[in-house]
């Protein structure tokens, strides 16, 4: 008999699974802490826009708190590698043990070189990998300015403007044969090989431009990556499980009835949920949730939209790209986690020159408890010191902001705070 849950419990298992349950824990934020909950999160999602923090420092920070960033900088460009970019969810950094499953399954190709001349590209592909053998991770425009102009007689028109060299690193990132060995300070990655990230993996070929040949092993690659899915969930659909490394639908389906078969999944009903449903085997169900955490617009709890507004009756999309006079909530809108439920939704940004961090708006939930403007008044008191600013300044823009602004301001101790004139 499959077991049955209440929409409340299914929040419970997914906050759990997802390390955003409990209250933090005290006392400073050690490199232990930060791998468990890379380990726990699986994969972390990279983005450039970096209007409050580069995407990939935020969800640590809603788990653990004020820590450490280089932290992050370490486990990313150190050997060993705690983790490394691959596409997954989108651009990402994935734990390492995921690398030749993704590579298995990614296919990416719109971003690279694969509709150039052949003979261009393994031409230009054989003296990028000649480069990298032999020198230092370079950038593409010190590659570019290495290997000199390279003509594509082929002028393709491409909306990021990447001249060859480019184009073919890209193509040679989705084939594994490189990597990054970290980023700049303008977030541009610095390449290599994949033999440098990962010792003991086999150099690279230059005449190979392509991912290996999937063989038997495919099937099996995918049913590790949606076990790591589901445990990254806790509880889910097949929808949520394939977006979350962006697998193939059907093809994850048949891995979802092996793991079924295997007692790894549970179906499970969820009252409100009307599709089927499955818990992971090993994912908790506490009592209660006590979590407190401004989400990431690129979180790995709210990346699937359909999940999180099922789960938590949350509406949210992305207006970064909305034209400004037709935004609803703001440029780039953080959810407001507050125990079992998504009760608000910030905008906020981070004047560093002024040493300001900026709530540009702030909207409540329908329902949303009696506490949220002064829960969230804290947790923006954190985050500015987190993020090395003096004072929290909160314009009167959303039905939120005027309590949240007085919260603010009687928040006392530690970042000071102002509340911007109307």
């Amino acid at each position: 008999m499959q077991e049955s849950l209440s929409l409340k419990q299914a929040r419970r298992i997914a906050l759990a699974a997802q390390g955003l349950d409990k209250v933090r824990p005290a006392g400073p934020v050690t490199s232990r802490a930060v791998g468990r909950t890379f380990a726990r999160l699986q994969l972390v999602q990279i983005d450039s826009v970096n209007v409050l923090s580069r995407s990939h420092y935020l969800p640590f920070f809603s788990r653990l708190g004020n820590y450490d960033r280089t932290i992050l900088d370490r486990m990313a460009g150190q050997h060993p590698r705690r983790m490394m970019e691959y596409w997954a969810h989108e651009a990402s950094f994935i734990r390492p043990d995921h690398f030749q499953d993704l590579l298995l399954w990614q296919s990416r190709r719109w971003v690279g070189a694969h509709s150039m001349d052949p003979e261009l590209r393994s031409g230009v592909a054989a003296r990028v990998l000649e480069a990298l053998t032999a020198g230092r991770p370079m950038t593409a425009a010190e590659l570019t300015a290495r290997l000199g102009h390279v003509e594509d007689r082929q002028q393709e028109n491409w909306g990021w403007n990447w001249n060859v060299v480019k184009r073919v690193l890209e193509h040679l990132f989705e084939a594994g044969l490189i990597s990054s060995a970290s980023r700049t300070d303008s977030f541009e990655r610095r390449y290599t090989l994949t033999a440098k990230v990962l010792p003991g993996r086999p150099a690279a070929d230059p005449g190979a431009s392509t991912a290996p040949d999937a063989g038997p092993e495919q099937g099996a690659a995918l049913v590790r990556l949606i076990d790591a899915a589901a445990r990254a969930h806790g509880i889910g659909t097949l929808r949520c499980f394939a977006d979350y490394f962006r697998t193939p639908m059907r093809a994850s389906a048949v891995a979802v009835e092996q793991l079924v078969d295997a007692g790894t999944l549970l179906p499970v009903t969820v009252s409100g949920w009307n599709r089927p449903v499955y818990r992971h085997v090993e994912a908790k169900l506490p009592r209660t949730a006590t979590g407190r955490a401004l989400l990431s617009p690129f979180d790995s709890l709210v990346f699937e939209r359909q999940r999180l507004e099922a789960l938590f009756g949350f509406h949210y999309r992305l207006e970064i790209y909305t034209p400004e006079p037709k935004r609803r909530f703001g440029y780039y809108v953080l959810p407001f986690l507050l125990r079992d439920g998504i009760v608000a939704r910030v905008d906020l940004k981070a004047d560093r020159s002024n040493g300001l961090l900026l709530a540009r708006a702030a909207h409540a939930e329908p329902g949303a408890p009696a506490d949220t403007a002064v829960e969230l008044a804290a947790e923006l008191q954190l985050m500015a010191e987190w993020l090395e600013l003096d004072r929290v300044v909160v314009s009167p823009k959303g039905d939120l902001a005027p309590a949240l602004a007085d919260a603010v301001s009687g928040a006392g101790s530690g970042v000071s705070a102002q509340r911007e004139q109307a």
